[in-house]
């Protein structure tokens, strides 16, 4: 296969309704799409980068340097027939895995409807159980700004059929809010994401939190660290989970090495793709610790990948893949992802490729600027 040309459309999309974290409030989502052409399909990808360099060093603007000079260039008219032969080309780019997954994910979506197959399924090929038809999600609820925001608001998605719910922390709406909410819904599966905002010397705080009967703590400390997540999870019962600070299947194995987290959240953009993402799970379903997917607010693009990812057999916790609704009033897809009620799961596309319909007249609404580059 050869990819003949590629598009990149920077987008800007407003949220339904802002979403604070220890980085910030969103209130829009910037994101890069790319658009790849090759013997008459078009297959797309999605930069999960932010405007800020928060969650991560990586950029929009970043992302958008390193594809157009770099990447890109490297891709067009690179003949490829696996994953791996596609990665080749641009393996000697350091670091920039976001911007890399959004071209890897392209590709992922070419070769899965050359076959004719789900992307779900392409990714599953080699698992003896396949790829699963429903993934079980949970919701993120954002840092609020009383606690009786935050009830109101956890009972709202409740109502909707989530079954896990995610609260964000940070320095000074921690504990108390933890124990208000875990009082208010004491048999709810309950999560909490630190987002790096804490240090070793919060270890007392953790170990009241400890106390919670949460389902995991993730990314408690700095974003770049493994060793003294070990420390922290040495003196706590409830697993962390790691996030920022895996950003390769290498790293993931070093963590489970030193028992740094019990539980790794895979972000096909953070590690990389598709292909990174699934030899993490590789690597912790050998080890029986369990993995789910995370969410960086993509559009219906990036969600659908992220389905596809969180119906390999070994991601068992509920994933951070919300319904459309969640996020947007008016996707860049015509599908709408649906949560299903009865289980609180989200339905993979079994269409060819990542099985969703770009509607290129809205990608053009929320376009900030676009650029193409053929042969």
């Amino acid at each position: 296969m050869k990819i003949s040309k590629i598009t990149l459309h920077h987008l800007s999309m407003p949220l339904v309704h802002p979403f604070e974290t220890s980085f910030g409030v969103e209130t829009h989502r910037d994101c890069i799409l790319v658009e790849a052409h090759a013997e008459g399909m078009i297959g797309w990808g999605e930069c999960a980068a932010m405007s800020r360099p928060g969650y991560s060093y990586e950029t929009t603007g970043t992302a958008w340097h390193i594809m157009k000079d770099f990447l890109v260039p490297n891709s067009l008219g690179h003949e490829w027939q696996g994953i791996n032969d596609f990665m080749e080309a641009t393996r000697w780019v350091r670091g920039h895995a976001m911007a890399k997954a959004a071209l890897q994910g392209a590709a992922w979506d070419l070769l899965a409807q050359s076959e004719g197959i789900s992307l779900g399924k392409k990714l599953a090929e080699s698992y003896p159980a396949g790829s699963k038809a429903r993934v079980n999600v949970g919701v993120s609820i954002g840092v609020q700004l009383t606690i009786d925001d935050l009830l109101k608001r956890i009972q709202l998605f409740l109502d909707k059929g989530y079954a896990r719910i995610k609260l964000k922390i940070k320095p000074g709406r921690d504990l108390e809010t933890l124990q208000a909410a875990r009082e208010a819904f004491p048999t709810i599966p309950l999560m909490l994401d630190a987002n790096s905002a804490y240090t070793l010397a919060d270890a007392p705080l953790f170990q009241k939190i400890d106390k919670l009967n949460l389902l995991m703590i993730e990314q408690p400390l700095a974003y770049d660290d493994i060793f003294e997540h070990s420390k922290l999870q040495a003196q706590l019962k409830t697993p962390i989970c790691l996030d920022e600070s895996i950003h390769t299947p290498a790293q993931a194995e070093w963590a489970l090495e030193i028992d740094a987290g019990r539980i790794i959240n895979i972000k096909p953009g953070r590690v990389g793709g598709l292909w990174e993402g699934r030899q993490i799970h590789d690597l912790c379903q050998k080890r029986n610790f369990p993995v789910w997917c995370g969410g960086m607010l993509e559009t219906g693009v990036g969600r659908a990948a992220n389905l596809a990812m969180a119906s390999l057999p070994n991601f068992t916790l509920p994933s951070d893949i919300s319904a459309t609704e969640r996020y947007w009033a008016e996707d860049i897809i015509e599908e709408t992802f649906v949560l299903n009620k009865e289980d609180s799961t989200i339905t993979v596309p079994n269409k060819p490729g990542i099985g969703v319909t770009v509607n290129l007249a809205r990608v053009e609404k929320y376009q900030i600027k676009t650029e193409s580059f053929g042969l």
